[in-house]
């Protein structure tokens, strides 16, 4: 071996030697990986929230974390509910208004229909001291506020959500669910053991079904029956449905639909001395650290664009926080 061939060599060999102690002396250095914790985002212009840090800073402003109860606004604005549409007495479909052989638009109560239809509104001259009002939104992912919602007297929710995986979050407790015509369409008629099946998650409770129709009636009321569900169809009065409607347009909630969850605030304002609000949030991001937040707890799917002007209806909840009238929680429990 040349000479030259020698000392290129000898320098790869010190080139490769240095190069495994540095390598070593790193290793020995390194501590163990941890996965980074996550940080809220800053809010940015998106695709999933447009323009909406604005909306959040003018709703934020009057919204205020602590709260008190204040009597006097209370039960004026109960009494105002109750006087305008009569809730506790009206919301709920019956036989003292609908007795069996009259007519419910065009369908006559009899059969089935009259088996289930209450003879009073279950919630006429009732009055809890709590109640839980329980929407879907995003907000409650993770929320860790189930215990506290269970620990009301009476826990409304909306449009038959999934609990069992998510109950410490959510709670489980359930004393009324809506259901709207759509999520009973893809649950029963299809296979009505799968309607069981999401049902069965809430033990007694009356199902509210918005919509009375013959297929309402043929693949939801009578599976369930035949099935010895033991919750209890109710069905909403849709004149209850236009008071309502026309009491939230004086109020400035002008909208095509009145939404499910306003419904059951609006019947929880009647009957509850004092009512805790959750899961109502419109906005794709977290009020306090702006971070990414789903559209429902459960899962990503928002409702068809123009349907409901969710962030006008939640200025008005605001509002209704700020005078002591209903508590909404935004907070992690």
């Amino acid at each position: 071996m040349k000479s030259y061939e020698v000392v290129v060599l000898m320098f790869l060999l010190c080139c490769l030697l240095t190069t495994v102690l540095r390598i070593t002396k790193v290793e020995n250095e390194v501590k163990p990986f941890k996965p980074p914790q996550m940080k809220r985002q800053p809010l940015e212009k998106s695709k999933t929230c447009p323009g909406c840090k604005g909306q959040i800073d003018k709703v934020m402003k009057e919204f205020s974390t602590s709260w008190e109860k204040n009597e006097k606004n209370n039960a004026e604005f109960r009494n105002l509910l109750h006087k305008k549409c009569n809730g506790s007495n009206h919301a709920i479909i019956c036989q003292d208004k609908y007795p069996r052989g009259s007519k419910i638009g065009k369908i006559p109560v009899a059969g089935d229909l009259a088996n289930i239809l209450p003879l009073h509104s279950p919630f006429f001259n009732k009055t809890w001291d709590t109640c839980s009002v329980v929407g879907n939104g995003g907000i409650l992912f993770d929320s860790n506020c189930g215990a506290k919602i269970d620990s009301a007297d009476f826990v409304f929710r909306c449009n038959l959500p999934p609990l069992d995986k998510f109950k410490k979050h959510v709670g489980n407790k359930s004393g009324l669910v809506t259901a709207n015509r759509s999520i009973l369409r893809l649950n029963s008629k299809s296979n009505p053991k799968s309607l069981l099946q999401r049902v069965s998650q809430y033990g007694d409770a009356m199902i509210l079904i918005s919509d009375l129709s013959s297929a309402i009636l043929a693949h939801t009321v009578k599976p369930l029956k035949q099935l010895k569900s033991p919750v209890r169809p109710v069905f909403l009065n849709h004149q209850y449905l236009q008071k309502l409607k026309a009491f939230w347009s004086s109020k400035g909630v002008k909208e095509r639909f009145v939404t499910s969850g306003l419904i059951i605030i609006s019947l929880a304002m009647e009957v509850c001395k004092t009512v805790n609000v959750y899961g109502f949030w419109p906005f794709g991001r977290h009020p306090f650290g702006l971070y990414y937040l789903s559209h429902h707890y459960y899962d990503n799917n928002p409702p068809k664009p123009g349907v409901h002007n969710m962030p006008v209806e939640f200025e008005k909840l605001v509002d209704l926080h700020r005078k002591g009238i209903l508590r909404l929680h935004l907070n992690n429990c």
